[in-house]
């Protein structure tokens, strides 16, 4: 059996897409929290990967890291852990910090079920609280 691929991107509300991500499932059927539990491994293996990168491009912030244009800019190079980073991602999701939108549509729980199939779109919408004043 090969693997399912899925196709994600990112979104801002600004309408700024970002560059598209593939990522591999060994079954045609997944949650969303297997899908942010994927993404979020892969973005912190490739960026281990990377021995000495500063910047880290993921869907939440690491510790000890700063907001930058490009992505998140960490005081000194180091390996990331996956596992915190999975965390935030869903206690980000649960506080609607994130949204996952399936085929234009809103993931209402982590538990929701997608089917992935050569036109499932998927995409992350991150939402930045306002600042006042």
């Amino acid at each position: 059996m090969s693997a399912a691929k899925l196709i994600i991107r990112d979104e801002s509300t600004g309408g700024e897409v970002s560059e598209a991500i593939t990522l591999e499932f060994l079954t045609d059927e997944i949650s969303v929290r297997e899908l942010v539990r994927e993404r979020v491994f892969q973005e912190v293996k490739d960026h281990n990967a990377k021995k000495g990168e500063t910047f880290f491009r993921g869907l939440v912030q690491p510790t000890e890291a700063e907001k930058t244009l490009n992505g998140f800019k960490l005081k000194k190079p180091r390996l990331l852990d996956w596992k915190p980073q999975f965390e935030t991602a869903c206690e980000a999701f649960e506080k609607n910090a994130i949204i996952v939108l399936i085929d234009d549509k809103q993931a209402e729980s982590l538990d929701d079920r997608l089917k992935i199939t050569p036109s499932t779109d998927v995409a992350f919408l991150k939402l930045t609280p306002l600042v006042g004043g």
